[in-house]
């Protein structure tokens, strides 16, 4: 029988009030500030409540939501996430639209947002807007990237809380439209702009070629992650920009004192980075649950994660220097090794284990991680050879925070390298492992970049680790600073390093500052500092405090989980605080509005509908 159906239907033919999603994209040298618009209506003859589960960048700051419905704007507020959800309920059940956006209890990564009762024929606009730093890339590139794909997450046995509810559809019937625009400004020229999509030609806005438009070619399908490589003409270099208080805030708190961030580019001395380790204890993790046999993206279907892990695996361990330390780890829903324990690297060891990688397959089922992870750490380490954990993942796991927490716990004794292996890879943990595990993260997500990257993480990893950091600041009489960022636990050279502070205080003439950071490295003391004018930069909104006030809300959010009680609930306190002074969403919070301003409630009960996100894999 052939059923006649309009309007967007989901693979289950219902109805999709989801039409179109427009992105704008504004860079501001490393900085990106991303507003989503999405464009909601219902076709059906009854109300609807519609929600939708996406995946953000696992770093960004969300930090506006808002919605049109007509001629009504509400912009939501960030409130206690409990109440944001009681409000959104009793409003739906009073029969007033509300909309509600938070963060998934497992993943920052994901983010679920609803829309209640929308009436028949009503259309609505939902707003989104993020900020996010961009990560320097192995051939000097930074990247953004757009996420699309949201593959399900494997919810480990025994783990607490319910698993995250997606409803996931092939790329190729995905039911709504993508629109995608970039601007990008830079104090350097723009040499060029890249992509894994169709882009228009770059359109330069001035002579010195130092801002620039781009957008995707029509006819994008919004099957994939966008991924976008900036390019700057000259390296990257030191910088700190100085951002002015918000004017209504309370001076002397985050949002009303002027915030500074600093970027530094470390340059080791040469004699030091000469003589780069050839000791060191190579871990390597290679995840082999089910999910790893899936195609790396839609645009390239015979290529599959796990063949992409092994190539990146077995370009590693030929590049490794003779004399050092290695084991192959693999896991599904158990793990295996192929040595016992850890063996040293020769002719005759690395053939052994070539073969056994190369007979890799995806065939080990679940994602259990934290298994082998403990037993790794279990292990003793060798004397004098520095444990490096190299660990490749499609990163489609449900415990996210459990993980990260405990690459927290053992970073004293291991580094840890991160791989994100093909499209819709869950960047929070790709990302989070690498940074509490004081290494470098890389996301693979086709073959043509894959060797520099590999052979990037390689050296960062045979480099010395930086010890003894700190941070200190020359600043004017009367002005004082308080670091906003953890601490920093890893430097390697040419990579960003980025400080957060607050200047507290006045000054009526000196205007200069400067910050120091100071390390040890292979038992040499080293500097560098970076002068800086504490004028503030005059275009940047809010954007720099946004960002701080998001490190911020993390380092005490991962503080939270290792305490109990009293503790525990204070440091919740904390962060419901600095998520509702500054407007940046946290695990604790949810962005709540309700449109009060229409007298007439919703009539009839409302239904259900699920919007469906693309997943990496075949029909």
């Amino acid at each position: 029988m052939m059923v006649n159906c309009c309007g967007l239907l989901t693979d289950r033919k219902e109805p999709v009030p989801l039409k179109s999603i427009e992105v704008q994209l504004e860079v501001k040298d490393h900085v990106a500030t991303v507003v989503s618009t999405l464009n909601y209506e219902n076709k059906e003859d009854k109300p609807l409540e519609a929600v939708f589960v996406f995946p953000l960048p696992g770093d960004a700051a969300v930090c506006h939501f808002s919605a049109q419905i007509g001629q009504t704007h509400i912009v939501a507020e960030v409130k206690d996430r409990r109440q944001a959800r009681e409000e959104y309920d009793d409003a739906l059940s009073s029969g007033q639209q509300a909309f509600l956006l938070e963060e998934s209890d497992q993943s920052p990564d994901i983010f679920s947002l609803s829309v209640g009762s929308l009436p028949p024929g009503e259309s609505a606009s939902i707003r989104l807007e993020y900020v996010t730093e961009l990560a320097v890339q192995a051939d000097d590139g930074l990247r953004f990237c757009l996420p699309a794909v949201l593959n399900p997450r494997y919810q480990p046995q025994g783990s607490e809380g319910p698993s995250v509810q997606v409803t996931s559809v092939p790329a190729s019937l995905v039911p709504y439209s993508l629109s995608f625009s970039a601007r990008v400004s830079s104090p350097r020229p723009i040499s060029k702009v890249e992509s894994n999509c169709s882009l228009e030609p770059l359109q330069f806005l001035n002579t010195d070629q130092t801002q620039a438009t781009v957008k995707l070619a029509a006819g994008h399908k919004f099957d994939r992650d966008v991924e976008l490589l900036i390019y700057y003409k000259d390296a990257h270099q030191p910088t700190a920009v100085v951002e002015a208080g918000q004017a209504s805030a309370k001076p002397g708190s985050l949002m009303g004192d002027p915030v500074v961030m600093v970027s530094l580019y470390p340059e080791f001395p040469e004699d030091v980075m000469s003589s780069l380790a050839s000791c060191g204890e190579f871990v390597f993790l290679m995840d082999r649950s089910g999910s790893m046999g899936c195609p790396m993206n839609n645009s390239t279907p015979q290529e599959t994660r796990i063949s992409s892990a092994r190539d990146t695996l077995l370009l590693l361990l030929k590049s490794l220097p003779m004399g050092c330390y290695f084991n192959i780890y693999s896991f599904g829903s158990q793990f295996e090794h192929i040595f016992p324990t850890s063996v040293e690297y020769s002719e005759k060891t690395m053939e052994e284990a070539l073969k056994k990688v190369e007979k890799m397959e995806a065939d080990l089922v679940g994602t259990e991680i934290l298994l082998p992870l403990k037993h790794i750490y279990s292990q003793p380490c060798i004397p004098k050879q520095p444990r490096q954990l190299f660990i490749f993942t499609d990163g489609e796991v449900g415990n996210t925070k459990e993980v990260t927490d405990l690459v927290k716990m053992n970073a004293g004794t291991h580094r840890c390298f991160s791989f994100g292996i093909g499209e819709g890879a869950c960047s929070a943990l790709i990302n989070g492992m690498a940074k509490e595990g004081g290494g470098h993260a890389q996301f693979i997500t086709g073959t043509d970049r894959m060797q520099p990257k590999v052979m990037q993480s390689l050296r960062f990893a045979l480099q010395p680790a930086v010890e003894d950091i700190s941070v200190s600041w020359d600043l004017p009489k009367g002005v004082s600073s308080t670091i906003l960022s953890p601490p920093i636990t890893a430097m390697f050279q040419g990579q960003r390093s980025l400080i957060y502070a607050q200047l507290t205080g006045q000054t009526s003439d000196a205007t200069d500052g400067s910050a120091t950071v100071k390390y040890s490295l292979e038992g040499h003391p080293s500097q560098n500092q970076l002068h800086f004018n504490l004028k503030p930069a005059e275009d940047t909104g809010l954007t720099i405090h946004r960002l701080a006030a998001h490190t911020v809300i993390r380092s005490l959010e991962s503080e939270q989980r290792t305490h109990r009680g009293e503790q525990n609930e204070e440091v919740k306190k904390k962060v419901v605080e600095l998520s509702v002074q500054s407007g940046v969403s946290s695990s604790f919070t949810a962005f709540i509005a309700v449109n009060k301003d229409d007298g007439k409630a919703v009539q009839g009960p409302v239904v259900w509908r699920n919007i469906p996100t693309p997943f990496c894999g075949s029909e």
